[in-house]
């Protein structure tokens, strides 16, 4: 069970990342968020690292496993921004509950994990749970994003984020078995970092990054951002990856409670409909 309780924690550090991240964004643009939480997160990380002092014995599975990640780390990114950027969120994010159900088949091709009937009916439950938090309409009915897939775009495109989600988490756990938890947290998240200089060199001035290293904001992100990583490593490496990424889905539960009183956000009540479906859903996960 301790890697339930790694998941639980990497969900809550995620929503409370997610909240600054949203803070964030009234004063910087998303892609600066997006890249500030990385960097602000490696000196958090790399103290990690010289204080637990982990064992260590890289080859080359670990560093080809890298090189593989990071471009479909920055493409996942780019296609995440596009998308909210195109079309509503009620239209796409939704569709990232689609990660634990791709995992199925994902996880079964690359580690050879496969759930078992409990943990695969929970997944779906945490997946329909997922799906239904971010539905703000609820008149419009919980089929109203695949119902304009043809029209919004950006849908589309966060189905494939959620795709391409599903092969990095796995690709993650090979890299971790090939070195170990913490030390992959921080070598990862430094060469994401650097790699997404580029991009941001092309979509900010360097007076908006100046600006951005100053707010507070980013500081804090950045410090839960970097152990949402720790502790999604450490846990991915104990279980299924299916079973870990859909007990970590349950950070939107988190994340509506930050809504509701820090940001006074409206259908609170609607969607703990979907929240009910997750909690059940990581029941039958962990019996």
């Amino acid at each position: 069970m301790e890697w339930f309780f790694y998941s639980l924690l990497c969900a809550f550090f995620l929503a409370t990342s997610d909240t600054f991240s949203k803070r964030a964004l009234q004063d910087i643009n998303e892609y600066l968020v997006a890249w500030g939480r990385l960097l602000a997160a490696i000196p958090v990380l790399i103290s990690i690292l010289i204080i637990f002092q982990p064992s260590l014995h890289i080859d080359k599975t670990f560093l080809f496993i890298v090189a593989s990640i990071i471009p479909l780390e920055i493409s996942a990114l780019v296609l995440y921004m596009k998308a909210i950027k195109i079309s509503p969120l009620s239209l796409t994010v939704p569709f990232l509950a689609l990660t634990p159900v791709f995992l199925i088949g994902t996880s079964y091709i690359m580690l050879k994990e496969l759930p078992d009937f409990s943990g695969a009916i929970g997944i779906l439950f945490v997946a329909i749970g997922a799906y239904t938090l971010n539905i703000d309409n609820l008149k419009e009915g919980i089929l109203a994003p695949f119902r304009n897939l043809k029209k919004e775009k950006g849908s589309i495109l966060m189905i494939i984020v959620a795709f391409i989600y599903s092969i990095t988490s796995n690709l993650g756990k090979i890299a971790i078995r090939h070195s170990n938890p913490i030390f992959f947290s921080a070598i990862y998240v430094t060469v994401v970092t650097i790699s997404f200089i580029p991009l941001i060199s092309l979509r900010t001035t360097p007076f908006e990054i100046k600006n951005a290293l100053r707010n507070k904001n980013l500081f804090y992100l950045g410090v839960f951002y970097a152990l949402m990583i720790t502790f999604h490593n450490l846990a991915i490496i104990r279980t299924e990856v299916s079973y870990m990424i859909s007990v970590k889905r349950t950070s939107l539960i988190f994340s509506i409670i930050y809504g509701r009183f820090i940001f006074h956000e409206t259908h609170f009540k609607e969607r703990l409909v979907g929240g009910i479906f997750m909690v059940i859903g990581v029941m039958l996960i962990i019996i």
